[in-house]
């Protein structure tokens, strides 16, 4: 197929094989053409290639996953593993160790996932259908599969979610190596889903979304418009089944599944806090490439509300642990906070979308909040061991029975390591962006990218030590003298914003000045969707300090926040802080901080892989009739919890003189 040939011109988010014309606005600059330098996210992303692939290929094979594929092409055996969508493991880790060979070439690793795709291409059957939760054994499938192809696809079964991943894996394997040996598989299973499901044939809202997402990756490869119809007919599928309207339980009307109303006549983030995160990112995809200004009108509804009420100051969202659901507007808990990582991450990629469709630096205010709080702490410093749910508070050890109190290397229900396995890799595609000559820098990651801007080269060298110092430093180096615009974002937390919304604010509106110098002079520049836009014609050895003050930053919450009035959180930089049992003689239940504390940041290099810790008076009260007295309190960034075993945790910190969890 010749419009395969230029595949691997497309970008991993955005980018047109020849045959499209519409698309978002702003481009991603693929992960490829980023080269990352950097003491933070560096070594985690080689922790990632050299820890937590291998360990989830390994643990995908010990647990049974890959021998559900074996007994499906033997259509023999019974089915070995608790969920139906236990498949997916398998799929994940091969689309991030895809990310991790476009980069860090293995033949070793290359072969053993050429073994794992043979695997999984026997298992298929004949027409395409691949799930081992059936083929295994037709006449007694697994209990949430239903007796018939497809028949609870609408609920339980996630056959289709098992093919948005197998097609995201695809792809990624695909551009990833220029093998169509995956691509094949999913094509095949892709031509059936086309000629099941549609007008005129089977109807049905996926029950667990992220099909969407995998046939609009199928379509921005091999251009095969079905594909990009297809996502688009199984988001306007929803809200036609008949569920219970009168129910408050969203699995009676349809929320949990957000299937209760059609989507273009949603209001607020619901239901499944990952599915729904996977709806978002597919409706802007469709959006984008359709023109569908209903849809982006629907999910500028819903970020709104979800920004505006429904999320935690570290970023975590899916409040309810029964459902790992969203609540009703501010039901924020503290102390059953269930957050799961995943949907962190469909939070990461729902708000780069949102960015390329609408260019505000709010998106990617709201995307870094995430990125290095409520998300990587899903992950521990080992690289194999996780969080499933990331808790906002921990007392006396106990949390909510569906959390945990210390991580875990793997779960019945693994969605969460392997996620994260398939997203760390490609986060240098979410650094830089393009749009004719205009050149988005979002985050602030030390290494080099190499872009074409009109058709010119140009190197942009970024040197910082962020997120700990808010000195950057930006090289530009194009190839000739060339005209462009680059655009640097201002983060929200430097122009006293905590998040945008009026959930939560910074206390005290930071004094401190941006300053922005070009080849060591002042630089006059102007804001524009939060990001300052230097135009000139750019020359070898230009370059660009901005420095970011970063003051220690006070959060308070919106009164409607009932667990949080009279409590303060700590944040520096991008960083949200949390005090744990480790550094606070074991218990941090008890402590609070007085209205004139002041927290000094302190790089601390031998705990925690070096942290800057915050350090800051407060008060501990040592319970009825035994008085308070005052101590140091020590902060560390959330991410790094539960790194050195289990015990109290908290965010949030009563004021002095206030009433307080834990007594």
């Amino acid at each position: 197929m010749k419009k395969l040939m230029i595949a691997s011109l497309v970008y991993l988010f955005g980018g047109m094989v020849s045959a499209q014309v519409k698309d978002y606005p702003i481009q991603p600059v693929t992960f490829t053409q980023v080269k990352l330098n950097d003491h933070f996210w560096s070594p985690r992303i080689e922790t990632n290639r050299t820890v937590t692939i291998p360990a989830s290929f390994a643990r995908c094979e010990n647990t049974g996953r890959v021998k559900n594929f074996e007994m499906a092409a033997q259509q023999k055996g019974k089915f070995c593993t608790k969920f139906p969508f236990d498949d997916t493991d398998i799929y994940k880790t091969i689309e991030g160790a895809s990310y991790s060979l476009a980069v860090h070439p293995d033949p070793q690793l290359d072969a053993y996932v050429d073994s794992l795709i043979k695997v999984v291409g026997k298992a298929q059957e004949p027409d395409g259908y691949l799930y081992t939760a059936r083929t295994i054994d037709p006449l007694h499938p697994h209990l949430w599969s239903g007796p018939e192809r497809w028949v609870k696809e609408n609920e339980l079964s996630h056959e289709l979610y098992n093919s948005g991943h197998m097609f995201e894996a695809a792809s990624a394997h695909f551009l990833a190596t220029s093998k169509r040996n995956f691509l094949d598989i999913a094509l095949k299973n892709a031509d059936l889903l086309v000629k099941t499901f549609g007008p005129g044939k089977r109807h049905v809202a996926p029950g667990h979304e992220i099909v969407e997402m995998g046939l609009v990756r199928l379509y921005r490869i091999t251009g095969k418009n079905e594909y990009l119809d297809l996502a688009k007919f199984f988001i306007d599928e929803r809200g036609k089944r008949a569920y219970d309207k009168t129910s408050t339980d969203e699995w009676k009307n349809g929320a949990y599944w957000q299937d209760d109303e059609p989507v273009v006549d949603q209001h607020e983030a619901e239901g499944h806090a990952v599915r729904a995160m996977y709806l978002y990112s597919g409706i802007a995809d469709v959006a984008a490439l359709t023109g569908d200004k209903r849809y982006i009108e629907t999910i500028d509804r819903i970020w709104n509300n979800m920004v505006g009420k429904k999320i935690y100051v570290q970023g975590g969202i899916g409040a309810v642990p029964s459902g790992e659901r969203f609540g009703a507007d501010y039901e924020l808990p503290n102390a059953t906070a269930y957050n799961e990582t995943c949907a962190a991450i469909g939070d990461v990629y729902w708000n780069q979308r949102m960015f390329l469709l609408h260019g505000d630096s709010k998106y990617i205010d709201l995307l870094e909040k995430v990125l290095y709080n409520g998300l990587i702490s899903g992950i521990g410093l080992d690289g194999k061991s996780f969080f499933y749910t990331n808790a906002m508070q921990v007392v006396n050890g106990f949390t909510h029975p569906a959390l945990e109190v210390g991580r875990s290397g793997w779960f019945e229900c693994s969605c969460c390591p392997t996620n994260m396995v398939r997203f760390l890799p490609s986060l240098p595609g979410y650094i830089y962006a393009q749009k004719n000559d205009n050149v988005y820098v979002n985050l602030f990651i030390a290494g080099t990218a190499d872009l074409k801007v009109n058709e010119k080269k140009v190197k942009i060298i970024q040197v910082n030590n962020y997120p700990w110092n808010g000195n950057l430093m930006f090289k530009v180096e194009p190839e000739s003298p060339h005209k462009f615009n680059l655009l640097i974002r201002i983060p929200g937390w430097s122009r006293s914003k905590a998040i945008p919304s009026d959930l939560y604010s910074f206390e005290n509106e930071s004094s401190s000045k941006i300053e922005i110098k070009l080849n060591g002079h002042p630089l006059k520049y102007h804001i524009e969707n939060g990001y300052a836009v230097i135009n000139r014609e750019w020359k070898k050895g230009d370059k660009v300090q901005v420095n970011l003050p970063m003051d220690v930053e006070k959060i308070t919450a919106n009164k409607t926040l009932v667990d949080d009035r009279n409590k303060i959180a700590l944040q520096r930089g991008p960083i949200v802080y949390s005090a744990e049992w480790k550094d606070n003689n074991g218990k941090v239940s008890n402590l609070m901080i007085p209205d004139n504390a002041i927290f000094k940041p302190q790089y601390e290099k031998d705990i925690l892989n070096g942290v800057t810790v915050l350090k800051g008076e407060a008060i501990r009260r040592g319970g009825l009739r035994k008085g308070t007295k005052k101590v140091v309190l020590t902060a560390i960034p959330y991410y790094s919890w539960a790194n050195r075993g289990p015990g109290e945790m908290t965010v949030w910190f009563p004021r002095a003189g206030t009433s307080h969890d834990g007594l």
